[in-house]
């Protein structure tokens, strides 16, 4: 019997419903297959972003270094302290891993980071109430010391945790403080600190001394453990650019010391000082009064300027070198020539010598030996106005010098009334910078020929070795001839030596100097001027040695407080002499018949005999330092086609062993040199000259054999001996 065929309506339904389901989810399985994305997103990066963790590896900024290569500036290893708050920290431990007593931990650490008690107290309850895992001290909580950081872990309080970190180290404190600057860390809106410079060259080469961090990219579990067989990807930091100075560290220690002493004794307004190569235009060193410690920024004013470039002042009497070299390279000078001093007119208004009433008649070359103002008017007369004021420009008055270094102050010469011309001569009513007056004497010191000051000697990528910038000397128009220049120089020395000369005070123990000397009045804020011996701005201007001037040096003293029987120019020539003398002495400028002295090339040995080239060297008067005694010459110091001085001393490397010198009397400059070519590691203790070594001279040495050598300023010699003496019962001078 046939069965009649039913139709199922509900089965059917069902089948296509089932069965269409099956098929969408077969063509989704299928199109993720081939294409790896799932709503837009590649799958892989959707598991990557879930199981990858990434560590950040920190980039140091660049260090800042003197023109040898010895650290000003760097990044040291600090540490940020941080409290984990949360209970579950401690879970499966068998001490506590987060903070038990809030009270006692607030205790504790407000003696080491710059919050109160109830302030960290208070932190830590806010936050352990709003259950949050940990808690950070902000800026109190960061730059932490290694000794500060082992005392707070001496008291073994659960929960506080240190990472470590970079700080930036200033390690000779009170140095060059106004040209370097300073740099503290700001944190950003996530949360992150970065070191930023605020001042000075921190600021100005922000951008190049910071670095870029690096970073570990790794594959981990869902709680942050690194999976079995991952991979790390490891991007390297790159550190700021390297910044090397012209400074010499030493030189500016020597500075540096001589405005402490200068300042400790006469409570001066204000101080700035500046040394330079006058061959060079390279500025050695560079410091002024008052000034701060970077460190802590303790005694940062309102002041904020680097009064070599951005102030200006005027000048006195130091103007008056330009004005003479004018007058001379015109052929309007005639030093034997008189003229009556003491007062001057010009239409309703009189000038007078800083005496009032002069010296009668007297003449020209005994007038700028004693800082006449009268006779520069008279010479005035004889150059004619619009000649002097060309002159004045150019030797770069009123307009920047250029100087690698922001916001220069221009200055403005003051030319608008015949009086102003007048005052201009000698240095009232126009304004220079100090960084203008140097650049202006090195075409005095350097035959004519003037350098553009500068402070940057080389950009280096530490992490390449790429010289990125790199500053050649750069020599401007001359504004006078090298003729006119040496016999400027000449009457500039005469002011020392003379029994006229105002600059008697500045002549050096083993050197000669030219110079000139400045007193020059005040403006006041509201118009005038100051007036009174202790209200005045005393200065010098000078070189040395005069035969053939290695430095230029100006230092200016504002308002320093006297005992009657001290003059302005006391305290200025406290600083040029002590500066001048001992950086001559480390440079090794040899002091006598320095006026026979022809510089000579170096020739280049490169490649000849050690012993042969020792005595080609030695026969031209040069002394010779031999660093390896056997075989060729592989290194010299200073390099072929250098000028040095005859007697002067070199260095050329051979091969085979080292047999140590006698340091006794070198200057640390050299010292380093040796380090540097031989390889040795000398430990260097002190500033100045070598008076002791670890190791007597000749002993075989090498790259891992210590050195010591101690190093004294020629002030604590002296008093190493005064004291010697006293003790053996001899008198003290």
């Amino acid at each position: 019997m046939n069965k009649k065929f039913r139709f199922q309506w509900g089965a059917f339904l069902m089948f296509l419903l089932y069965g269409g389901l099956f098929f969408l989810l077969l063509s989704r399985f299928l199109f993720i297959q081939v294409t790896g994305t799932a709503e837009g997103q590649v799958l892989a990066t959707r598991a990557d972003s879930k199981y990858s963790r990434e560590q950040v590896l920190q980039a140091s900024r660049g260090k800042i270094l003197d023109r040898n290569g010895e650290v000003i500036v760097e990044d040291t290893i600090s540490y940020k302290m941080i409290a984990v708050i949360r209970s579950d920290a401690s879970k499966n431990s068998s001490i506590p891993r987060h903070v038990i007593d809030p009270a006692k931990t607030a205790q504790v650490l407000s003696k080491y980071i710059d919050m109160t008690e109830q302030e960290i107290l208070d932190l830590l309850n806010k936050n352990i109430q709003a259950e949050k895992y940990q808690v950070e001290f902000g800026k109190a909580g960061r730059d932490i010391s290694h000794e500060e950081m082992m005392e707070i872990q001496g008291y073994q309080l659960p929960g506080i945790i240190f990472i470590q970190d970079l700080k930036r180290l200033y390690p000779n404190g009170e140095f060059a403080s106004h040209l370097i600057g300073f740099a503290l860390k700001e944190e950003t809106e996530d949360g992150e600190a970065h070191t930023v410079g605020k001042m000075g060259l921190e600021y100005i080469y922000n951008k190049e001394l910071t670095g870029t961090p690096g970073k570990v990219e790794f594959k981990s579990d869902t709680k942050g453990f690194l999976l079995p067989n991952a991979e790390k990807m490891v991007t390297e930091p790159q550190d700021g650019q390297d910044i090397y100075l012209t400074i010499d560290k030493t030189i500016q220690n020597f500075l540096e010391d001589a405005l402490n002493k200068a300042e400790e004794k006469y409570s001066p307004e204000r101080m700035t000082a500046i040394v330079a190569n006058p061959k060079t235009g390279e500025i050695l060193a560079m410091s002024q009064r008052p000034t701060f410690e970077p460190n802590t920024r303790e005694g940062l004013s309102t002041n904020w300027l680097n009064e070599a470039t951005e102030q200006t002042i005027e000048p006195g009497s130091t103007m008056k070198i330009f004005t003479l070299a004018a007058a001379i390279e015109e052929g309007v000078w005639d030093p034997n020539a008189t003229y009556k001093s003491g007062s001057y007119s010009v239409y309703d208004r009189t000038i007078r010598d800083h005496n009032v009433v002069g010296w009668g008649n007297i003449t020209f070359l005994e007038g700028f030996q004693r800082s006449s103002n009268v006779s520069m008017a008279y010479l005035l007369q004889r150059l004619g106005e619009d000649t002097f004021l060309d002159y004045i420009h150019r030797f770069g008055f009123g307009q920047k010098t250029g100087i690698d270094l922001p916001n220069e102050a221009s200055g403005i010469i003051s030319d608008q009334y015949p009086i102003n011309r007048v005052t201009t001569t000698y240095g009232q009513g126009s304004t220079v910078t100090p960084i203008q007056l140097v650049q202006a004497m090195t075409a005095i010191a350097n035959k004519g020929k003037m350098m553009q000051p500068y402070v940057i000697d080389k950009i280096v990528n530490p992490n390449t070795g790429e010289i990125v910038s790199n500053h050649e000397p750069t020599e401007k128009e001359s504004p006078i001839s090298a003729k006119t220049a040496d016999q400027v120089k000449e009457i500039l020395a005469s002011t020392v030596t003379s029994e006229h000369g105002t600059a008697k005070r500045f002549k050096l123990n083993e050197y000669t100097t030219a110079g000139k000397t400045g007193t020059a009045q005040i403006a006041k804020p509201d118009g005038g001027y100051y007036w009174g011996r202790e209200l005045f701005l005393y200065s010098f201007l000078g070189m040395a040695p005069v035969e053939d001037p290695q430095l230029v040096v100006y230092v200016t003293v504002h308002k320093p407080h006297l005992e009657d029987t001290e003059v302005g120019s006391q305290p200025v020539s406290d600083i040029f002499n002590s500066v001048t003398e001992n950086s001559l002495k480390y440079l090794n400028i040899q002091p006598e018949n320095l006026e026979l002295s022809e510089p000579i090339e170096m020739p280049d040995v490169v490649g000849n005999n050690v012993v042969e080239s020792q005595i080609a060297l030695e026969s031209q008067g040069l002394k010779t330092v031999i660093i390896g005694q056997s075989e060729n010459v592989v290194e010299q110091y200073p390099t072929a086609g250098t000028s040095i001085i005859s007697s002067g001393l070199v260095f050329i490397k051979g091969q085979g062993e080292i047999q140590l010198p006698n340091f006794s009397g070198w200057s640390k400059r050299n010292l380093m040199i040796y380090k540097s070519l031989a390889n040795l590691p000398i430990e260097i203790i002190g500033e100045g000259f070598v008076t002791k070594q670890s190791l007597t001279a000749g002993s075989v040495v090498s790259d891992n054999t210590p050195i010591v050598v101690q190093l004294e300023t020629p002030e604590e010699t002296t008093n190493a001996l005064l004291v010697e003496e006293t003790e053996e019962g001899l008198p003290q001078d």
